[in-house]
């Protein structure tokens, strides 16, 4: 069982902290006019006393492994492997030992503050073997990033995100052995942080939970390729202007489900979230959307995504094509634009036969191609050819990032070899 530590929350921190957010919401409301931003917290509760220390990790090994499935019987998030890790954080001593210990139900007061006010922000990464059995994660330091980002916004404790890399690291190599060897399959990381402080009191949580988990996954696409269909939707908003659609909460997941419910009704796949009378093309169920098109003005070859304005997930998988797009697609001519861009604007591009491709981009998949999208009684075809299921750029994109995740491009510095 983790222990429970109930601490009252001490004042000056309480105080600091209402007045910073108070200060930024003040300058988000003076913004709106703009289409405001949202909230940015510098740092959480509880900085300056006792941050990560991996050299207190202590270690308990199960004493009754799991036999390991055949890569062929994995489903995603539904087998995890024999150890968690986790740390606790108070508000009058900071971080405590992380403590790697064989996986388990966490024990919890029914009035902890997870339970009642959304307390919880998550992580999606993944470890991978290359050719020579090494393990490898792609970009940590990205996600550790967003999840100290994610944590400030909602008052739970920051950290040192090189020192839990290096926890992380540590814990996938007790567990190696349930990475699958053969291309495609990874061990998807869930690093998650809950309040645990036992209140029905709204404030800052003086007691915090940050643990990880791991779950040997298979291909996205087992069997290849399969380009999915959307439906347009604006009478549900994902994320809106001064809002928290930048931040991985678990609060933003849980109210897409009925729309993907209903857009399932009516044959698609997923939701296609339109924002504004406008109908700006923000993200596509949990993943960031890009389209390739040829500009109407210029007919050069254009990579657009929607810019980070406050409503968009700073995807991982994002910046990396942004990345790759500009490193080695604009010497062949390419333009890459992170721009807004309207629902209307790719009608216009399939119309017109300047619509050359459309593809989701998510730690799961990498690349989820887009064959139509429903949009005002009409289908708007995104490029792909009948017999195809991904545009040339997609499936570049997809392979340019496996080589660098499975270590193919060795030294890359998106690979972080685990020693």
């Amino acid at each position: 069982m983790l222990q429970h530590r109930p601490l009252r929350l001490i004042p000056s921190l309480s105080h600091s902290f209402t007045y910073s957010a108070a200060s930024e919401l003040s300058a988000s409301v003076r913004r709106r006019s703009s289409r405001a931003y949202s909230i940015h917290a510098n740092a959480s509760v509880g900085t300056g006393i006792q941050n990560i220390d991996p050299s207190k990790l202590s270690i308990t090994n199960t004493t009754t492994p799991k036999q390991l499935l055949p890569p062929e019987e994995l489903i995603f998030g539904r087998n995890f492997t024999d150890h968690m890790l986790s740390l606790e954080w108070t508000a009058s001593q900071g971080w405590l030992p992380a403590r790697i210990t064989p996986y388990q139900n966490l024990s919890l007061d029914p009035a902890t503050c997870v339970f009642h006010y959304a307390f919880e922000c998550f992580e999606g990464m993944k470890a991978y073997k290359d050719k020579q059995g090494n393990v490898r994660l792609f970009r940590p330091e990205m996600n550790m990033a967003r999840l100290n980002k994610s944590s400030a916004r909602i008052a739970l404790p920051t950290f040192d995100g090189a020192a839990m890399t290096e926890l992380i690291g540590k814990f996938v190599k007790l567990d190696e052995r349930f990475i699958p060897e053969a291309r495609g399959y990874s061990l998807y990381l869930r690093p998650t942080m809950i309040g645990t402080q036992r209140t029905l009191g709204v404030g800052p949580p003086a007691s915090a939970l940050l643990y990880v988990i791991a779950s040997p996954v298979g291909p996205y696409y087992p069997t290849g390729f399969k380009a999915v269909s959307l439906e347009a939707t604006d009478y549900a908003v994902r994320a809106w202007p001064g809002g928290v659609g930048d931040k991985k909460l678990g609060a933003n997941y849980a109210p897409c489900i009925v729309p993907q419910m209903q857009a399932a009704s009516r044959g698609f796949h997923q939701n296609l979230w339109l924002f504004g009378e406008e109908e700006y093309v923000t993200e596509v169920g949990t993943m960031n959307l890009f389209a390739a098109i040829k500009n109407k003005e210029t007919g050069q070859s254009e990579l657009l995504t929607a810019p980070l304005d406050g409503t968009i997930l700073e995807g991982v998988t994002r910046d990396s094509i942004l990345g790759l797009a500009r490193e080695r697609l604009e010497p062949q001519g390419w333009k890459v634009s992170e721009r807004r861009f309207t629902m209307k604007e790719l009608a216009d591009a399939a119309d017109e036969g300047r619509m050359m491709e459309v593809f989701g981009a998510g730690t799961a998949a990498v690349v989820s191609p887009v064959r139509k999208i429903s949009w005002k009684s009409r289908l708007v075809e995104c490029g792909l050819a009948d017999h195809a299921e991904a545009g040339p750029i997609a499936q570049q994109m997809k392979d340019w990032i496996e080589g660098i995740q499975y270590g193919d491009e060795d030294g890359h510095p998106w690979s972080y070899k685990v020693v």
